[in-house]
């Protein structure tokens, strides 16, 4: 059985002047799943979500979002999507409701009464209704702009980076809300800075400098980037990090905490510098398996021109 795509698009570029934003990126995503796209600031992960959801046209390139054509047939795309941007976008000096009732105007949705209690109910937002959206913290006002998105019901949510600058407790909440509109069968591509948040994806996509460096799920990309990794601890971290830069099969070192993760991608080689120096300095090391987090600095490095 086949399975459904929600977007498949193929050779997408998109410049801005001189500059190629976004390069040949080829991307399917699934009805239903959770997508994350990763990558560092200036990597064309906005320029694409915009592509997608028909804000933007590709200089080059073809696909569907939803069954539409992402050149030719954005109207049909945008009446679908529900898409929330990096900033809060809503207006301030509105209540809640009264900012709800306006995206249900702009959609031109019958029974807007109940359609704006609805948004209320299912986003736990109508004891605040007539709360000024401007006076609410970075976690209420995440909330509302979701409702907002989801008022006219798509099938598809495009979120850039919706969590950054909300509380650790908003942002599980954030996630527990889209793992639901998940289940129900709405399909969500979203960018993230966060490693936790990356692996709550079904799969995962990686950009930089606008090309799709790895997809997968998380387990894929991590094993697609043939990482070995050693823990190092109970010795000076900083001394630690000045003695293996130089050992051969070291392609990398992160602190994490008062440990450190060592990597490359010689596993013999590695192993046998990891234990030679431990023999010599004292300090406790092991392997362990690469994290996605290693993986992403392995990506991000080497789209940097850093060897490894």
């Amino acid at each position: 059985m086949s399975v459904e795509l929600v977007i498949d698009v193929a050779g997408l570029n998109k410049h801005f002047g001189d500059r190629h934003v976004v390069r040949d990126l080829t991307l399917q995503v699934r009805h239903g799943e959770i997508f994350g796209f990763l990558g560092p600031n200036g990597s064309g992960k906005t320029t694409s979500i915009r592509m997608l959801c028909g804000l933007l046209r590709p200089d080059s390139g073809h696909g569907t979002c939803l069954g539409h054509d992402v050149i030719r047939e954005t109207a049909a795309i945008k009446r679908e999507v529900g898409y929330m941007t990096q900033r809060f976008s809503l207006w301030e000096d509105l209540t809640i409701a009264e900012n709800l009732d306006f995206v249900a105007r702009m959609y031109g949705l019958a029974k807007r009464r109940a359609t704006v209690s609805a948004a209320l109910d299912a986003l736990r937002l109508a004891d605040r209704r007539n709360q000024l959206a401007g006076t609410l913290s970075g976690g209420w006002k995440q909330r509302l702009a979701l409702a907002a998105c989801l008022i006219h019901r798509p099938k598809l949510l495009l979120l850039d980076e919706p969590t950054a600058g909300v509380d650790p407790k908003a942002r599980r909440d954030f996630w527990d809300e889209i793992h639901r509109l998940a289940a129900e069968g709405i399909t969500v591509l979203v960018s993230t800075h966060y490693m936790d948040e990356a692996e709550r994806c079904h799969r995962l996509a990686y950009i930089a400098e606008g090309r799709l460096l790895a997809s997968g799920s998380a387990d894929e990309v991590v094993a697609g980037q043939r990482l070995s990794a050693w823990s190092v601890s109970g010795t000076d971290p900083g001394t630690a990090s000045r003695e293996l830069a130089h050992l051969p099969g070291v392609a990398r070192i992160t602190p994490f905490g008062n440990t450190l993760h060592v990597t490359g991608h010689d596993a013999p080689l590695l192993a046998s510098s990891m234990h030679a120096w431990a023999a010599r300095s004292g300090a406790r090391v092991e392997p362990i398996a690469p994290s996605l987090e290693d993986a992403f600095i392995d990506l991000m490095d080497r789209a940097n021109g850093v060897r490894g």
